[in-house]
């Protein structure tokens, strides 16, 4: 829809308001209704919108360690830009007008904080060196037959999957709440997020869902919507999702696998795919992966970005513990699936369905470019087996902690993402992990209560 029937739209819709929203730094959206009068008003300029968006956590409870904003700045409000191009219409609301912004400086330039704004940083990186990144990511997620309410009375402890056992790829199952996952699949495609396949999978009420790949930007933007849709559409069924990379250390953790290609200029040819390869697969796309090998270690947070990420990053879970790649290979952290001249991509397999999908496509993104511009040779050998038995490639850091202050000292990190977000986005990690460094757990409680 071009920006006039769009502003049409607005104009004429019956609730006479739009929703809009924006991703904060661990991407979960942040928004409000504005009247269809404010919107014609902002569209062409920009939106105030406190800059403690950019200043909290999860819990709203402000960062007491950040330079960006805070009790010295005042939270002041910050300016955000609405892109048209992000319209879309949101179906379990009457078809409610609804867009995503992006946080600019006065004189128009990105915020150096910015999620979307820095994923876009790297997209001009590629575009300028002739490459057009296609990218998609898939999620696995708990479904629970629970409320908002009845899980914190619960203590969110020993809550109710909406289905029970484990039932991966089940007919029965997905049968079983088959409105709920209709709903999904039908509500999602009419929201502009177009999913290729939806699964139950291993695990008490597990879903699985594969979105189509895009260009980055709207790759990054129909998974970050894809989760507040998704426990959206749940709530209309009295169910409560989660996309926590592992809710318990007896089920398998959730990933948010990235998968991804670099194009040409005009996107007619896969520059991943090489028909005189032996694995078909091209010198940019080996060059890729030994980037992105060389990389994880230093940017690990934007992938895995809480401290219960690296509960879901351990052996035997699905998920990788080392650095390692290989082809068609479901134990390492880089997947290489050679799939013909238009199939052929890379998933990263480190990914955790909890990430900001901004920031870990960034991440992908700006570490596959790296070994791409410094022509890295893929002198690693694939892992052929179990890949949690291959440490010859070394291993990824084991808690955020660890993950946090090697991105926080690597100057590779600096060079990919500028200092000023590495900064921020560090204080805000160490920030997190001392929120639960001073918790006291269930586990501390059985443990020592009686017998220390």
């Amino acid at each position: 829809m071009n920006h006039p029937d769009i502003l049409s739209y607005v104009q004429h819709h019956p609730a006479g308001k739009v929703k809009i929203a924006i991703a904060d730094i661990d991407g979960v959206l942040r928004g409000k209704y504005i009247s269809a009068e404010k919107f014609r008003s902002v569209v062409q300029g920009r939106l105030g919108f406190c800059d403690v968006t950019l200043g909290w956590d999860v819990g709203d409870v402000v960062y007491d360690n950040v330079d960006f904003t805070g009790w010295h700045t005042g939270y002041p409000d910050a300016l955000v830009r609405i892109d048209l191009n992000t319209f879309r219409k949101i179906p379990w609301e009457n078809d409610l007008p609804f867009f995503l912004g992006e946080f600019v400086t006065e004189k128009d330039e990105p915020v150096h904080a910015c999620p979307r704004q820095l994923l876009k940083k790297v997209i001009a990186e590629a575009t300028d060196s002739g490459y057009t990144p296609y990218f998609s990511q898939e999620f696995e997620w708990f479904n629970f037959t629970e409320t908002p309410d009845s899980a914190q009375q619960k203590n969110y402890r020993d809550l109710a999957p909406i289905t029970p056992g484990m039932f991966g790829y089940s007919i029965l199952r997905s049968a079983l709440k088959n409105e709920f996952m209709s709903n999904l699949f039908e509500w999602l495609v009419k929201f502009d997020i177009p999913v290729e396949g939806l699964h139950t999978e291993t695990g008490p009420g597990v879903y699985e869902a594969a979105i189509k790949y895009a260009g980055i930007l709207q790759a990054a933007d129909q998974a970050l919507l894809f989760k507040t849709a998704v426990k959206e559409i749940a709530y209309k069924h009295g169910i409560m999702a989660t996309f926590m990379a592992k809710i318990s250390e007896n089920l398998p953790g959730c990933s948010g696998h990235v998968h991804q290609s670099l194009w040409d200029k005009n996107s007619e040819h896969n520059l991943f795919y090489s028909a005189d390869d032996p694995h078909t697969m091209s010198e940019v796309m080996r060059s890729y992966i030994a980037g992105q090998l060389y990389c994880l270690p230093h940017i690990l947070p934007m992938i895995a970005p809480t401290v219960n990420s690296y509960k879901r990053l351990v052996e035997g879970a699905w998920a990788p513990t080392n650095l390692t790649w290989g082809i068609d290979n479901r134990t390492v952290a880089l997947r290489s699936l050679p799939c013909g001249s238009k199939a052929t991509r890379l998933e990263t397999r480190v990914v955790g369905s909890d990430t900001n999908p901004y920031l870990a496509m960034a991440a992908c993104l700006a570490a596959g470019l790296y070994g791409v511009k410094n022509k890295m040779p893929l002198d690693k050998a694939h892992t052929i087996g179990n890949g949690y038995k291959d440490t010859s490639n070394g291993v990824l850091p084991q808690t955020l902690q660890a993950a946090t202050q090697q991105m926080k000292t690597s100057g590779l990190a600096k060079e990919l993402f500028g200092e000023a977000f590495v900064t921020h986005f560090t204080q805000t990690r160490e920030w997190e992990w001392r929120q639960y460094a001073k918790a006291v757990t269930d586990w501390e409680l059985k443990r020592y209560f009686e017998i220390i």
